[in-house]
């Protein structure tokens, strides 16, 4: 059947450069030429495409081609062809929508349609075959590259103050990517993340350049740098450091290659923890004899994206093609994507190495627009010390902020081993960084619910000072007696062992509580309500903002806004993360603190702090000496033995030494064990964010009023 199109373009609102595409089952089949600087465009052009079913609606969109940048979205309609008639030419106008204000007006086009036979010119049909064959082929990708621009070193300088306006352009095939222009720096920090797919012609290399942004002149080159995807294996995140040639520097980058449905090498039936030996290997090579080989290797994690329900409609047809993108820490994978679907099948197995075991897994689902970004449909937020291995369960989708339910219902089978030791050594080392976080932003509602949670905490210290000072002012005599016997012995008999012994009893206290069925967690139940209320004013909010313009203009107050709403979070989080401790929120954390404190509190009993002391002292001293010795002799051979306690001139050089550390080694890692161990233990916000929610087999429209993309 053939279908010759006529096209015009008016009735928009701004001068753009219009051009048009044509989809048919998700498949570009035709694309038309850009007119420039005009609202009622006139393309007068004439294409003949394959249809192979009527029941496929013809997709029609309108883009405003913007030089450098991502193309506008400007419209779309579809085009029903069962309802057309054969052998006759009709005018037909479609109103322009945007499913996402379908309120809005976006004006019209104007197509001249004529339905034929396939059997009809054979000249014609010919040109289509081959039309629609080159459009077929193209879309035989066999994989998809997900790259993380995450940030440049040692750039060349480029403008008179010794400093460049670097961003990086991504070439492969037809397909291209631009980054933002980070100002005024050497080592930029872009933090973006993009998709390309591989095609069956195209070579496997990415070219990468970088330029030095110049206003009002051309952009300087500051060099290339190329990846072959051929030396990458599949199903893994890379990171890679690549030196820029004909420039200076280094790029880092992320990188992973995920095969399509039709290619995969990961399938439901052929995963390592399915088969019984290749279990048995990995539980062996995680078990507690070798905890102390690989520190590193604390894990493993097996994902099993079996399938999704219900999903959120993202096209104007009542449909979505939706993909699913599976994260763990900073590596990246995901599934292909299903055509026009509400109930997609992925059936995808994806293997990760668990270096922290509190690392959390997350699982989004978004719908497919080559046009334009994905567009968001639900997530999930699963803690691997959350999972029950080999369960399929069913897991409610959240919004973007984890904090209130959307549409749909995700299918995941999730394995983990781990070594325990291995894990409870990687606690009291620093976090890994996630190099692609959402920038902050100002928001009323996040502000206020920062102030709250930080008087929530201070509300609880001044309550433990009222209720000691009760205890002088003799409130309640009973209890002042208690108070002055326990004051007594406790003074009387003091050991320094009895420091951590006394933070002892509050965990065990708490876990008898939890055991005997009382809930000790009522204020995570409070900040769950704050934030459903934060959900229901958050889009409000952003309108409200959107109308005023104020914090747009004001850049300066937005940056203090933000510094103030995070300084307020990270109080608050270290509060809620003490208290989270000791209730057992995270019970792997609570028992590690109990053998810290435990082994604590033995050394404290049998050995004298001033032994330990000075055996600290001592060990660092050596360690000094030894530095300051191989310096001067810079052979271990010939080191002088350590029979004599170094002089004077050695504290000197233990305090040049701490002075001069950072210039010595400015990649150096300054940790903290007790704040790294705080680190890993929840806030409020994020219990609240990691919860699963309730699956309701009966959902009313009413408690679906408030779903909405994120």
């Amino acid at each position: 059947k053939e279908l010759l199109l006529f096209s015009k373009f008016h009735k928009v609102k701004k001068v753009i450069d219009p051009y048009v595409k044509f989809k048919i089952a998700g498949k570009e089949v035709f694309r038309s030429k850009t007119i420039h600087k005009n609202l009622n465009p006139v393309w007068d052009e004439r294409v003949s495409l394959l249809v192979e079913t009527l029941r496929d609606p013809l997709y029609v969109k309108v883009f405003d081609y913007d030089f450098g940048l991502q193309d506008d979205f400007m419209g779309s309609a579809y085009l029903y062809l069962e309802s057309l008639e054969h052998q006759r030419a009709l005018d037909v106008t479609l109103d322009l929508k945007d499913p996402q204000y379908p309120e809005h007006n976006l004006g019209s086009l104007e197509l001249s349609v004529t339905l034929t036979p396939k059997e009809g010119d054979v000249r014609d049909a010919y040109q289509s075959m081959r039309l629609s064959d080159v459009h077929r082929k193209a879309q035989l990708w066999r994989g998809i590259v997900s790259i993380s621009l995450i940030e440049g070193h040692g750039l060349q300088p480029m403008d008179a103050n010794g400093l460049s306006d670097p961003y990086v352009k991504f070439r492969m095939g037809h397909q291209k990517y631009k980054s933002k222009t980070i100002s005024k720096t050497l080592n930029p920090q872009w933090r973006e993340q993009f998709d390309f797919h591989l095609y069956d012609e195209q070579g496997g290399f990415v070219d990468i350049t970088v330029w030095d942004k110049d206003a009002g002149k051309k952009d300087d080159f500051m060099g290339r740098c190329t990846i072959d995807l051929s030396l990458l294996s599949k199903e893994h995140t890379h990171k890679l450091d690549l030196p820029l040639e004909e420039g200076e520097g280094v790029l880092v980058l992320l990188v992973t290659l995920t095969a399509s449905a039709a290619v995969s090498i990961s399938d439901l039936s052929v995963n390592m923890l399915d088969d019984p030996h290749e279990r048995h290997q990995i539980k062996q090579r995680y078990s507690l004899w070798r905890s102390f080989h690989n520190l590193k290797d604390v894990g493993v994690v097996q994902v099993k994206v079996i399938r999704a329900e219900g999903l959120m409609a993202a096209d104007v047809t009542g449909k979505s093609d939706p993909f699913c993108v599976v994260e763990l820490s900073n590596d990246r994978l995901q599934t292909h994507t299903v055509y026009k679907n509400l109930n997609p099948e992925w059936n995808k197995v994806f293997t990760f190495n668990v270096k922290d075991i509190h690392s959390v897994l997350e699982v989004t689902v978004y719908d497919e627009d080559r046009d334009r970004s994905a567009d968001f449909l639900g997530k999930v937020a699963i803690p691997l010390l959350n999972i029950q291995n080999g369960e399929r369960k069913a897991y409610a989708l959240k919004s973007k902020e984890l904090t209130g339910p959307t549409k749909g219902v995700i299918f995941l089978e999730i394995d983990v081993i781990f070594n325990a030791v291995k894990a409870g050594l990687r606690t009291l080392i620093p976090i890994e960084q996630k190099y692609i976080e959402e920038e902050p932003r100002v928001s009323k509602q996040l502000l206020l619910r920062n102030f709250t949670r930080v008087r929530r905490c201070i509300m609880v210290l001044i309550n433990a000072g009222c209720y000691i000072n009760s205890c002088f002012e003799w409130d309640s005599p009973q209890r002042s007696i208690c108070a002055f016997v326990l004051f007594v012995v406790v003074v009387w008999n003091f050991e320094l062992y009895m420091i951590p012994l006394a933070l002892l009893l509050p965990l065990a206290w708490t876990y008898m509580l939890i055991a005997s069925g009382k809930d000790t967690r009522q204020d995570v139940e409070a900040v769950e309500d704050l934030l459903e209320d934060e959900d229901e004013d958050f889009d409000k909010d952003d309108k409200d903002s959107e109308r005023k313009g104020f914090m747009n203009k004001l850049y300066a107050i937005q940056d203090v806004c933000i510094s103030v709403q995070n300084a307020l979070d990270e109080v608050a989080s270290y509060g809620e993360r003490i208290k989270n401790t000791f209730n057992w929120t995270v019970p792997f954390l609570s028992w590690l603190a109990i053998v810290a404190l435990g082994v604590a509190t033995i050394i404290l009993y049998f050995i004298p702090l001033r032994y330990i002391l000075l055996a600290w002292v001592y060990k660092n001293i050596q360690i000094l000496y030894t530095q300051r010795q191989y310096n001067k002799y810079k052979d271990v051979s010939v080191f002088p033995s350590f029979n004599s306690y170094p002089s004077a001139p050695t504290f000197l050089s233990a305090g040049v030494n701490k002075f001069t550390k950072k210039l010595r080694d400015p990649y150096t890692i300054d940790n903290n064990e007790l704040l790294d161990f705080l680190s890993r233990v929840p806030s409020d916000v994020q219990v609240v964010q990691y919860r699963e929610l309730k699956l309701d087999p009966n959902p009313s429209p009413n408690k679906r009023k408030k779903n909405n993309p994120g």
